[in-house]
């Protein structure tokens, strides 16, 4: 299983889908990544926390915890 902290800065994926359960899946949605979105990895932190990346034509950060829990192609 490969997951969007495992993507490489450059890359871009596709979101296959969302682990977790409750209120921190929700928080995923809410920022707009879902199911067969596209995601491109702009940054990664020095220390790998947080990555940076675009998501339907914004630019978000997410903190690696959550990056491990959405499953990419």
């Amino acid at each position: 299983m490969k997951t969007l902290r495992d993507a490489k800065i450059g890359e871009t994926v596709t979101v296959v889908k969302l682990h977790g359960e409750g209120a921190i899946k929700r928080r995923i949605m809410d920022m707009g990544i879902t199911k067969g979105v596209s995601i491109y990895v702009r940054r990664v932190a020095p220390l790998g926390d947080p990555i940076e990346v675009t998501v339907r034509g914004y630019q978000l950060s997410l903190r690696k915890a959550d990056a491990a829990m959405i499953e990419t192609i």
